[in-house]
């Protein structure tokens, strides 16, 4: 058997248990790519660009018949997922690797139709983040990781062990909103001149010890989610995916996009905001969508999700190629 297959056994052992992936806000991705269910609402083809287990991809192709998804991914574990969770709805899903970033080349090649939908479901999957071994948390051991796509030849180690003090800071800071950057900056500095970092919980342990414990969430959340962005070029995907939906996407397509950090929320409302003044986009979600309570008791990890959406009033741009 060979590494890939083992961890896929033990994924699939994962994924039948309760510890399962669970898609956040549904119900109300349904409602804003779908509307009803009526069938002449539903036609057409929805990219989820973010395709992860296939939960949300599912979950459309149930609600509405006359849809159908292309699927995509840059992490090919949970891809291969995605491929049996969605088996059983034929040709109605068909699935690809790529980045987000390769989106419109994917596109353009396949000559598909304009889009009815585009989904983004940005940030780290549950299936990434409880895998010690992807060195995405900071409660599992693992390698100081963090690539979803494992071609990508820059870890968070990379970054960690390389990176000047300043520049570690403003990560930190602007990505992932950590306060007292610099002094974790600096710490992470003089340390690694003793012993590189490798490990996860070594960094998260030095971040622990300079900035304490502070409420319910563990110091080095926000560290590590900025290494994970710098690791995976998170705002430059996500601009991106941005475009993609502009170009491909048919007069009423729509684009979904659910954010889990502030700075992306932004990112979203104000490119959403500019291509309403253009008369491109129709605003559906002038304040973002939160999870219900009833949601947030099911699954905690949705706290943070935001679903901002916008109609494409225009005929879309044309693509060159």
């Amino acid at each position: 058997m060979s590494a890939l297959d083992a961890s896929l056994a033990t994924w699939r052992t994962v994924m039948s248990q309760e510890h399962v992936h669970i898609p956040v806000m549904v119900a109300e991705v349904v409602e804003l790519l779908g509307g009803s269910v009526e069938a002449d609402r539903t036609a057409g083809l929805i990219v989820d660009a973010t395709l992860g287990a296939g939960g949300h991809a599912a979950h459309l192709l149930e609600s509405l018949p006359g849809a159908s998804v292309l699927g995509t991914d840059q992490d090919p574990q949970v891809l291969e997922l995605a491929r049996e969770r969605l088996e059983p709805f034929g040709d109605r899903a068909r699935l690809a690797r790529a980045r987000i970033s390769d989106l419109s080349t994917l596109l353009r090649k396949l000559r598909v139709e304009p889009l009815a939908g585009l989904l983004m479901d940005l940030g780290v999957s549950s299936l990434q983040l409880d895998r010690a071994e992807r060195g995405f948390s900071f409660q599992l051991d693992g390698p100081l990781d963090m690539r979803m796509d494992p071609e990508r030849e820059r870890t968070a180690a990379d970054i960690v062990n390389r990176w000047d003090e300043s520049d570690l800071a403003d990560l930190f800071y602007f990505e992932g909103g950590e306060t007292r950057s610099r002094e974790v900056a600096r710490a992470v500095v003089e340390a690694r001149k003793r012993t590189p970092f490798r490990r996860t919980v070594g960094l998260a342990l030095l971040v622990e010890q300079v900035l304490g414990r502070r409420g319910k969430a563990h110091p080095a959340t926000r560290v590590f989610q900025a290494l994970r962005r710098a690791v995976n070029e998170e705002g430059e995907e996500l601009l991106a995916g941005l475009r993609a939906g502009e170009l491909f996407l048919r007069p009423g397509g729509v684009l979904t996009v659910i954010t889990f950090h502030s700075g992306e929320d932004g990112v979203v409302k104000r490119h959403l905001a500019e291509g309403a003044r253009r008369g491109v986009w129709e605003v559906l979600t002038p304040r973002p969508l939160e999870p219900s309570r009833a949601e947030l008791r099911a699954n905690p990890r949705a706290r943070s999700a935001r679903v901002r959406a916008a109609r494409r009033t225009s005929e879309a741009a044309e693509v060159e190629g």
